[in-house]
Parts: structure tokens; sequence; C-alpha cells
């Protein structure tokens, strides 16, 4: 990523912020884009949202270390504005093979640009903290959205939201008969087909 000129953004940004964390964890978390602390630091989530994922991952008694912890967009968007799609899809090959790498049992997604890459079609106050089985580069993969920690530091209601649903990142975690949403890749394309398993 660092060599490849043709990735979006480069130029309005301070430096290349990569993931981080444990490339053998069973959770990969992925977020939307840096900010400005992210930016400055060369670090994912560690402005006032970060402090607040970093105290949602203990909450289940994990460390931040424990984890892994990346975006789908790479580098600062112009004053925070939301990536684009086309930025997004630039990226895209390269958190695909990130994922590949470290091969979590479950990806929980941070907001919804991060939610879409695997339920396109999803609503993220519909199906936070639900857990899916999406049909992923080859393989079934368990995918839990949740909305991001920066929409919770401005919401109440989201915040309380956000704690019940990582909850449900130690039973998923626990246990491999929890209900699930069954999401194939036709299912991708018309959310309304899902079926509870």
């Amino acid at each position: 990523m660092e060599e490849d000129k043709s990735l979006p953004l480069r130029t309005g940004a301070t430096q290349l912020v990569f993931g981080e964390g444990n490339a053998d964890t069973q959770l990969y978390f992925l977020g939307e884009a840096p900010g400005y602390y992210e930016d400055r630091e060369g670090r994912p989530f560690v402005g006032q949202a970060g402090k607040l994922l970093d105290q949602l991952i203990e909450s289940i008694g994990f460390r931040r270390s424990d984890v892994y912890i990346s975006n789908v967009v790479r580098f600062r968007p112009p004053a925070n504005r939301d990536p684009e799609a086309d930025e997004i899809a630039a990226f895209a090959p390269y958190v695909n093979e990130e994922i590949n790498i470290i091969s979590p049992k479950i990806i929980v997604t941070l907001g919804r640009f991060s939610m879409n890459k695997f339920l396109p079609e999803a609503r993220i106050s519909a199906v936070h903290g639900k857990v899916f089985k999406v049909d992923w580069n080859g393989k079934r993969q368990i995918v839990m959205p949740m909305y991001h920690p920066a929409a919770a530091l401005r919401s109440t209601a989201i915040l309380a939201a956000i704690k019940g649903d990582f909850q449900l990142i130690k039973k998923a975690l626990a246990d491999d008969t929890l209900e699930v949403v069954e999401k194939s890749q036709q299912e991708n394309a018309q959310s309304s087909q899902l079926s509870l398993i």
C-alpha cells in the first residue's frame, strides 16, 4: 500500500494508517477510515472513538493487543468526510488479503461502510448486534455489524446499544450453535430473503 501510487486520498493525508494487532486473532474489527488523530499517529482508532473501542474490547475480556483493528480505507479522507465507493474499492484488494492472512473467526464491522462490504443492502439500525454467516471469498464467514464507536459518542442510545452488542461477541466466540442469519451471495442482493437458522 505504501508503494501503490494509484491508491486515492494519499495527497491529502499525512501517512498510511495500516491495521494493527494480533495477526493470529479470532476477532477482526473493521472500521471506516482514519480520522485526524489516526492520520497524525499512523495507527487506527486512537482518538476518542478509539478509546471507547478499547473499553468495549476490554468489556468482553480482551485487550486491544489481543485483536486486530483495521479500516476499509487507509488514508484519511479530507475533513473526515465519509469514504466514497471508488475509494473503498481501491483499497479492497488489500483489505481482502489482510483478512485472508488473519483468517478470523468473526469479523466485527464498525459502521455502515465496513458493514456494506459484506451486507451491501443492510441498514445498520436493523442489523447491528446480529450474527451473520456470509459467503465471502470462497468460505462461510461470520460477520457481526456494530455501530461505529464515533456514533456512540454522540448518542446515549447508540452507546447503550453498542455495549449490549459487544456482549454478543463473547457468546458468538464461545457458541457455534448461536442463532445466525444465513446470507448467500444471491441473498446479499436481496435482503428480504433472509432466513433464520
